[in-house]
């Protein structure tokens, strides 16, 4: 769940306040023709919002609707993701419906993880894989020129919304995209996403995707199968010296948090493998020291969980892991927690694990035997000079991570 800053205004404007209500009116709706007429208005009045660009009047709505009606603020959150990642074209006298689409990639590697332009052969392979095993018969796509780091993606639903037209447009029409100029520069991670973009389009009111057409939810298992078989080889060459997972292609926002989610593990695994190789040791050699940390570290909820890594007999932090938690995860953190279930969380169904749970089980697979949990709730600290996240060391100080001084300089660029 997104949070804001305490010392936002609060006066609205009257499109942000508009906003408000009908978002408000919707979650009251007590039929579905009711949720309906509030969702068309709803939809109108944010795709005035999108057009134009004006970002600061849905921001000041969601920012009201989080500080005084939670239910309310996800639909209005929902139909703002609904919008900018959708739009209707009509071209040559045909109306069509189109999405913006994500192709999630999870990286991993000892050295770096490539991002920038993607050589138009390869978009035309994975194309034709995407309508091999992904999308419905009769559609169309575009895939954008450029593999993109989470810091390179759209900031906002008015950039989302603009890119998802240009890509709408250039599937219909089967024009090409050009690169974004200037992209900025990307941090360097052991386990980070990359993620292709593109837009399918299919006549209005026809499907977009193969299980649409089966009309068997299954099939996304199956698709995803065959997806990651074919496209794996071509999405490799886009980075070399890296392992990579392919996610399932799915709609934009969707398919973005679950990167975000599944990343996570493949940076615990990075980790240690990258500080067993570096440093010469076993796992068994490594120490890792967890902390909670929240924006609201009195009262408030639990954002974070950061792993600090040390030498078993050494206190200083040599690496850390940073693992966010979302959606409904961090009320879980309330959950009773027994002491078996963090000594042997291996024998809990991995549906229900905590997300400590499944650190620490995580961490044991790896062969991190020696766990250390602290009881208290860090702030959110971050270095001052680099911005890198302060973990917490095995006396509960937040330290900076710091690799050993005569750790080999091809991996010292890494926090």
């Amino acid at each position: 769940m997104r949070r804001f800053s305490k010392s936002s205004s609060n006066r609205l404007s009257p499109d942000s306040q508009r906003l408000v209500t009908l978002a408000q009116g919707l979650t009251l709706a007590s039929s579905r023709l009711e949720e309906r007429a509030w969702e068309r208005s709803l939809d109108a009045l944010i795709h005035k919002s999108l057009k134009g660009s004006h970002q600061e009047t849905l921001d000041a709505a969601l920012e009201h609707l989080f500080r005084s009606n939670l239910r309310a603020y996800d639909a209005l959150l929902d139909t703002a993701e609904a919008n900018s990642e959708t739009c209707d074209i009509e071209h040559e006298g045909s109306h069509y419906q189109a999405l913006l689409i994500a192709l999630p990639i999870l990286a991993w590697t000892r050295f770096s993880i490539a991002s920038g332009p993607v050589p138009e052969e390869t978009r035309r392979a994975l194309a034709a894989h995407l309508h091999g095993h992904i999308l419905a018969a009769d559609t169309r796509v575009a895939i954008a020129p450029t593999l993109y780091a989470i810091d390179q993606l759209p900031r906002n639903h008015a950039e989302t919304h603009t890119l998802a037209q240009r890509l709408a447009q250039a599937a219909i029409k089967g024009t090409q995209v050009k690169p974004p100029a200037n992209p900025p520069e990307t941090a360097p991670f052991l386990a980070d996403t990359r993620y292709l973009l593109a837009a399918v389009a299919a006549p209005s009111g026809a499907a977009l995707f193969a299980w649409q057409e089966s009309l068997q939810a299954a099939g996304r298992e199956q698709a995803l199968e065959q997806w990651r078989a074919q496209a794996t080889p071509n999405i490799a060459s886009l980075l070399p010296g890296c392992g990579v997972e392919l996610l399932l292609p799915e709609a934009y926002y969707v398919a973005c948090r679950e990167a975000d989610k599944q990343i996570r593990p493949a940076s615990i695994r990075a980790a240690v493998h990258f500080l067993t190789n570096t440093l010469g040791i076993e796992p068994s050699g490594l120490r890792a020291v967890i902390g909670s940390f929240s924006e609201e570290p009195v009262g408030g909820r639990v954002d974070e969980y950061r792993i600090g890594f040390t030498l078993r007999q050494n206190p200083e932090v040599v690496y850390g892991v940073v693992w966010p938690l979302y959606d409904q995860e961090d009320e879980d953190e309330e959950a009773i927690t027994t002491f078996e279930s963090l000594t042997t969380p291996e024998i809990l169904d991995t549906d229900l694990r905590t997300p400590l749970e499944e650190i620490i089980a995580l961490l044991r697979s790896c062969g991190v035997t020696h766990i250390k949990r602290h009881g208290e709730r860090f702030p959110m600290e971050f270095c001052d000079d680099c911005g890198a996240p302060l973990y917490p060391d095995p006396d509960a100080e937040l330290v900076h991570a710091e690799m050993p001084e005569d750790t080999p300089s091809s991996t010292g660029h890494f926090h």
